[in-house]
């Protein structure tokens, strides 16, 4: 197929001085350069003396331009150089007036200037993008300047030191602890590169269930090997540590935070880790939740130990980031008790009362809505509730509760509509992207994703999985980037900048994550998977040892209706937010149909704004959601003369069984949801395949991704 690329460049003229980011980014335009055009440039590294003649891709800082470079950008480009900070750069075709440098020709160079080295690297990839796209033409007329809108960028693995992944779906841990630190993968190199191409700067290397050996000597000089490949890419490694590791490890007689042995312990560790990795990011940490230890244990709070922590790291320039997941209730809380306490109000009603109570080196972590990752859910309160805590928004990338690696799900819309969702914060215009980046008072936090990545042949477990990652990083860089934009970008790259394919591709995948919505969780239902595994539909599941396990307690139907209520006539969750929206989703009238059974339990008959009931609108959503699995494959069926054999085959298989699983879960709930509320389907409607009992029966034990 034809691709729209630019000629190749004569010189490719390195006007910086020597650096690991600088010849990373030199050898990234080489390879792409060769790649797409046929031919590599020469290369000029003489700093000072390097040309710019015609044709010549030019590599320099913002900050030291050269004259004659400088001078052929228009008045207002030049006034945005010096906005780029670190992490910033500019793409532009500029005219290079015969002379210049030591280059004697007239004609157009391609200039990437970037605020440091990481910006080159960065503005590197974002060339080399515009080509691929098409978009490089457009440089002359339309420069691109671009600065990153959040300064952490961040992907959070849970990966074992065993190699298991928790939630992984794409094979094994690509981090060989095993192997480490003598033994130094290849494809580390690869992984640091993929990221640096989409602007993310830091990764947390192992799980939140955290392991107090993951601290020891010998693990911190492992980690210390892959931060030496990470470095020269901009990437910083953080670690995930389990609070009582001191005394786990038997070097104190608690984990109390207020304990000043325990606070001189992570004080030497601080130093320790400082001293094998001088640009270590900081610690993740998951306390008091999920039977994590924590602060709690000893009476204290989540700002008490977060604090203890960052005082530790704040000499180095560490960050400590501690996540909101929390909905632990005391051992000896009564089931009965449990129930009236609804779990998606746990997080604001601990973390609220501490907002500005965190050291300035300590950011809230806040997954995207106030349960656990689900197909749907509003945005957590939390934000723009913390004006005064930096907030990191935690994003799932690995697909836990939307089909694993199998079922094609572009989240690219799920992030979209989480990050633009405005919080009416301050009662005003507030997106949620805005609390992120200070917009209240100024407390910047960053934006991370659970990784989807694994040993796989493909890193993600199948084709259209690498465009979620894709996906994270491109909003990580602009939260207000739009999610088809993004798609477009992707298929483009990764299939061919060919109409033919990027159009049907793109709507593939808009209209995908819409349909697993559907036909998994539709019109606000949540939290109705597969026990441990959540894996396929289980809404009948209501004997676990917690309440809040239940899938039961989260929908709650019965003849009387179906729905959660988090009005003031039940949990009252609704009122977490801003008073705005408060209201409107304490109104069936006005709380938008996607959301209706995360804030109301309403009767089978209530009449929705399409004429139907309840319970016709719910089939009638598992319906479309199979139908648009249908309708995908065939649009996937259609691609396979412009698709290579061995991707299309494989994302074909997957969707096969994405529409078996697809069909699985309408059926499932639809004749659970029948046993429970005795009424007719509506006309036209197919009756399940099975009945109820088949579909209870279904047994996964060797589910992959949990223990």
């Amino acid at each position: 197929m034809e691709r729209s690329f630019t000629r190749p460049h004569a010189r490719l003229s390195i006007a910086v001085a020597d650096s690991p980011t600088v010849r990373a980014a030199s050898a990234e335009l080489q390879r792409g350069l060769q790649g797409m055009l046929g031919r590599a440039p020469a290369v000029d590294a003489g700093h000072d003396t390097a040309s710019f003649g015609k044709d010549s891709l030019v590599l320099a800082h913002a900050s030291a331009l050269q004259p004659v470079l400088a001078a052929a950008l228009a008045p207002e480009l030049r006034a945005r150089l010096a906005t780029l900070g670190r992490d910033g750069y500019l793409l532009a075709r500029v005219h290079a007036p015969a002379g210049a440098g030591t280059g004697t020709s007239t004609g157009e160079l391609t200039l990437i200037a970037g605020g440091s080295d990481t910006g080159l690297l960065y503005g590197s990839f974002a060339y080399l993008r515009t080509l691929q796209t098409g978009a490089a033409a457009t440089l002359a007329r339309t420069p691109v300047v671009e600065t990153p809108r959040l300064p952490l960028r961040m992907l959070n693995h849970w990966d074992n030191l065993d190699r298991t992944v928790e939630r992984g779906y794409a094979g094994e841990s690509i981090w060989n602890w095993w192997e480490l630190p003598g033994v130094v993968d290849a494809r580390y190199v690869d992984y640091a590169r993929a990221n640096a191409s989409l602007g993310i700067n830091g990764t947390v290397l192992n799980n939140v269930n955290a392991k107090a050996e993951i601290l020891s000597p010998e693990y911190i000089a492992k980690a210390a090997a892959v931060a030496k490949v990470l470095r020269p890419y901009g990437i910083h490694v953080y670690l995930s540590v389990r609070w009582s590791t001191p005394l786990e490890l038997h070097e104190t007689k608690s984990a109390d935070p207020l304990d000043p042995a325990v606070a001189a312990w992570w004080r030497y560790k601080a130093d320790e880790i400082y001293a094998a990795i001088p640009d270590f990011g900081g610690f993740l940490v998951k306390a008091n939740s999920e039977g994590q230890p924590g602060p709690q244990d000893y009476g204290r709070n989540h700002a008490d130990g977060a604090n203890m922590l960052a005082r530790a790291l704040a000499p180095h320039h560490g960050v400590v980031i501690w996540r909101a997941f929390v909905y632990a209730p005391p051992a000896d809380r009564k089931a009965d008790a449990a129930l009236a306490h609804d779990r998606a109000a746990q997080a604001y009603e601990q973390f609220k009362p501490l907002d500005g109570r965190f050291d300035a080196n300590v950011i809230v972590q806040v997954k995207n809505g106030p349960i656990d990752f689900q197909p749907r859910e509003p945005f957590s309160p939390l934000f723009g509730a913390m004006p005064a805590t930096p907030l990191m928004m935690e994003f799932q990338v690995t697909k836990e509760y939307l089909g694993y690696a199998t079922h094609l799900v572009y989240l690219g819309t799920l992030f979209q509509e989480t990050l633009r969702t405005d919080t009416r914060a301050g009662g005003q215009a507030m997106p949620v992207a805005r609390t992120l980046e200070g917009a209240q008072q100024n407390r910047v936090g960053g934006i991370a994703g659970v990784a989807n990545i694994g040993a796989s042949r493909n890193w993600t477990g199948s084709t259209f999985d690498q465009a979620n990652w894709y996906a994270f990083g491109r909003l990580a860089w602009d939260p207000m980037l739009d999610a088809g934009a993004v798609a477009r970008e992707w298929a483009a790259q990764t299939f061919a900048p060919d109409a033919r394919v990027v159009e049907p591709v793109v709507a593939m995948m808009m209209g995908s994550r819409e349909a697993a919505v559907d036909y998994m969780t539709p019109l606000g239902l949540h939290h109705i998977m597969g026990t441990g595994h959540h894996y396929g539909p289980a809404p009948w599941v209501g004997d676990l040892a917690r309440p809040d396990w239940n899938p039961t307690y989260y929908h709650r139907a019965g003849r009387d209706g179906i729905g959660f209520d988090r009005t003031g006539s039940g949990s009252n969750a609704a009122s977490q937010y801003a008073p705005e929206l408060a209201r409107r989703f304490s109104d069936p009238a006005t709380t938008p149909p996607e959301l209706l059974l995360w804030f109301h339990h309403l009767p089978w008959d209530h009449a929705m704004p399409s004429g139907r009931t309840l319970w016709a609108e719910l089939v009638a959503h598992y319906d479309r959601g199979v139908a648009q699995v249908v309708a995908t494959q065939a649009q996937w069926d259609a691609l396979r003369p412009l698709i290579d054999a061995g991707r299309w085959q494989d994302t074909a298989e997957r969707l096969a069984q994405q529409r078996q699983e697809a069909q699985w879960w309408r059926d499932a709930c639809i004749a659970y949801f029948q046993s429970v509320n005795g009424l007719p389907l509506p006309p036209g409607a197919r009756a399940p395949a099975h009945p109820l009992g088949y579909y209870q029966a279904l047994r996964f034990p060797y589910a992959p991704g949990h223990g």
